[in-house]
């Protein structure tokens, strides 16, 4: 939720007010151990993040810090954005933090469901943190295709470093992915191999295109969104959920072709083997309209005690 914005310090700023339990702290912990992002929070700043704005596809640099019940962005560059890049700036932070939601209601899942409730209480205030935009959750999917997530994500690093552009935060630079218009020209890079280029330059041309826009995605009905998603080359069912939950925000909806998921759910329930579709629609029933959520905290779970830290592919 948006309540308002000003200049401080020569930077466009913005303020949000979390509607329900949030903590920043937590997100930030969480993008720390996702692998995908390659993120490392620098000391006592709050978080700082680099990519292209959704809309204009401009190269924007933010950075978030939390007071209370008020999270604040300023946009760090480019210096003295327009009304517009400002607008689409805000509407990506509130996306990729879960801003955009109201989760007044979420407590009472807990209530519900004792397991969602314990998850709540060991991991207070986090919310899902996605991608920047349903472009570069697309993007990942097609550069992780059929190779360890580890080995993807330095590939994604060194695309943002050699093909991204830089943003200055002081004393440290981040490389913004690139946008759509650098990489609908792609003809190779190291580490893509097959028809990885062609396929990314697919989705770069989806992106300009508005295909790929985070408003239209959650606006259509789920099925339909995935459909849609499962029509640009290289993108299946797995990629599909990931593109929609994980870029587009979706808040409610749970990940069938996750078979990570399956496990943390049966582990968390007790189950005799991993949760079957039509069990995971029961159990998750109570989770609504919140599954998304619930399903963060139930990986959460299942990957810190086996690793001692988050790395969420």
């Amino acid at each position: 939720m948006s309540a308002g914005r000003g200049v401080m310090g020569g930077m466009e700023t913005f303020t949000l007010i979390p509607r329900g339990p949030f903590s920043l702290a937590a997100s930030t912990r969480f993008l720390e151990g996702f692998t995908p992002a390659s993120y490392s929070s620098p000391a006592d700043s709050g978080l700082e993040g680099a990519f292209p704005a959704e809309g204009s596809w401009r190269t924007v640099g933010v950075r978030v810090s939390q007071a209370g019940d008020e999270v604040n962005a300023a946009i760090v560059s480019p210096a003295g954005p327009d009304a517009g890049l400002a607008a689409e700036v805000r509407s990506q932070v509130e996306r990729i933090l879960a801003l955009d939601v109201d989760g007044t209601g979420f407590p009472a899942v807990g209530e519900r469901d004792p397991v969602a409730g314990e998850l709540q209480r060991r991991y207070p205030g986090l919310r899902p943190v996605g991608f920047w935009s349903p472009y570069e959750a697309a993007a990942w999917t097609i550069i992780g295709h059929r190779i360890r997530i580890r080995q993807a994500a330095a590939i994604k690093a060194r695309m943002a470093a050699q093909l991204g552009e830089p943003v200055s935060f002081g004393d440290r630079v981040v490389h913004a992915f690139p946008s759509p218009a650098r990489l609908a020209s792609l003809e190779a890079f190291p580490g893509l191999a097959g028809r990885k280029p062609e396929w990314l330059r697919s989705v770069a041309l989806a992106a300009l295109d508005g295909q790929l826009d985070a408003a239209r995605l959650r606006g259509l009905p789920r099925e339909t969104a995935l459909k849609d998603l499962k029509a640009l080359p290289g993108i299946g069912d797995f990629s599909s959920g990931l593109i929609l939950l994980r870029g587009a925000g979706d808040p409610d909806a749970v990940a069938y072709h996750e078979p990570r998921l399956a496990l943390a759910v049966r582990d968390a329930y007790g189950l005799p083997g991993p949760a079957t579709p039509e069990q995971l629609t029961e159990i998750s029933e109570n989770w609504r309209p919140y599954r998304t959520w619930v399903t963060l905290l139930l990986r959460t779970q299942q990957e810190i005690p086996a690793a001692g830290e988050l790395r969420w592919g």
